[in-house]
């Protein structure tokens, strides 16, 4: 039977109030209004940007919520207006999605539309309402995605269709993780063949900014690191070294400015804290390193700097997304890794199913895991 024009009543893990475990319950997910989609979520990562909301670290967010923005699903139904995509369709949602009209959109350094919810946090679809209720309260929604549910509805802006043939349990990480690291390797600091590149920070976001950088074909990828067990699939992905700050007798920067003769030409920051920053900035060479920022810190802490390290040539850049335009390059990637040029499943560490969800948090938040996966129906092939 058609579930159309319906309201769907469907298992969401519901967060309730910070740092407290999420909670699985069946709410009411109504169908889609007009330029509006309706999705069934099949797989879902869990990213620290999930934990970063729970656990107080962005300012703005609502209770209760549903989390999640790195998912992969097929659609369900469509609302009034929307051509470009079907019941049946394979789709990414998008948690920065683009109009591709707005000025941002338009430009070609750009990937920041105008009417994302990153940063604001207002919790709601375009028409300043939301489709997810229980006992009729209203639920918020999250970064214009919220996949920690078997149906969300999404703007048709936040949709990009991909190959029905690709494996969701893999290319659910496109929707945030893996392209944000990848691509600000690719797309952000460019990085050059035959260079030296440090990433700090090997969880789900490093490990993808290191198979950028091998893909990049640099010579020298030093991953940093205080959890050491993260060293071997490290080195598989494309580390030549790693190195734990609390093995060095110095200053984490001051040791990678001599393992790279004066400095990395390219660096990474995968963490999410401004010392680690701080310490980022200067492995890069004095005269011409690029230094990359991608974790994002607690919305009140503040980053200070040496104006001089920039003074003398280095760069500082800072990216969302990897710099993608998510629904043109999206497909890309999801091609890239069915072809074989990156293996994402390599980066999937653990497959759970959708009631483990905190038990995923878990391995996230202990360094057990790269990306964990919820599993919360299982794809047909």
């Amino acid at each position: 039977m058609s579930t159309a024009g319906k309201v769907i009543k469907c298992r969401a893990a519901v967060a309730y109030e910070f740092k407290k475990p999420f909670v699985i319950e069946e709410i009411d997910v109504a169908p889609p209004k007009a330029n509006e989609i309706r999705i069934k979520i099949y797989a879902s990562g869990i990213c620290h940007t999930d934990d970063h909301a729970l656990g107080g670290g962005m300012a703005g967010i609502q209770f209760p919520i549903i989390l999640g923005h790195e998912g992969a699903g097929i659609i369900e139904s469509v609302g009034e207006g929307v051509r470009k995509f079907h019941p049946g369709d394979h789709v990414i949602p998008l948690c920065s999605p683009m109009c591709l009209k707005c000025p941002s959109c338009l430009h070609e350094d750009s990937n920041f539309c105008e009417k994302n919810d990153v940063g604001k946090n207002v919790g709601l679809m375009l028409d300043k309402t939301s489709r997810f209720s229980i006992k009729g309260k209203l639920i918020h929604n999250f970064m214009s995605s919220s996949t920690f549910t078997e149906f969300t509805v999404v703007d048709a802006f936040a949709c990009v269709k991909i190959d029905k043939a690709a494996p969701m349990d893999q290319v659910c990480l496109i929707g945030c993780g893996f392209s944000t690291g990848y691509g600000t390797v690719l797309n952000t600091a460019k990085v050059k063949p035959n260079s030296s590149c440090v990433v700090f920070g090997l969880g789900g976001i490093g490990m993808s900014a290191v198979i950028g950088c091998k893909v990049s074909g640099a010579s020298k990828i030093i991953g940093v690191d205080i959890n050491p067990s993260k060293f071997c699939k490290a080195k598989e992905l494309g580390c030549t070294e790693c190195v734990n700050p609390n093995d060095c007798t110095k200053p984490i920067h001051e040791v990678i400015v001599e393992m790279t003769n004066g400095g990395a030409d390219y660096g990474f920051e995968c963490v999410g804290k401004v010392d680690v920053m701080a310490s980022m900035i200067q492995s890069t060479h004095y005269a011409y390193g690029s230094a990359n920022i991608i974790g994002v810190p607690n919305s009140t802490d503040r980053l200070c700097i040496d104006v001089m390290w920039l003074l003398t040539g280095r760069s500082l850049n800072g990216a969302f997304l990897g710099d993608f335009k998510a629904p043109l390059d999206f497909p890309c990637l999801v091609q890239d890794n069915m072809v074989g040029k990156f293996d994402l499943g390599a980066l999937v560490a653990h497959k759970l199913p959708f009631e483990k969800i905190n038990e995923g948090f878990d391995l996230m938040r202990e360094g057990k895991t790269i990306r964990s996966v919820l599993i919360i129906a299982q794809q047909k092939h």
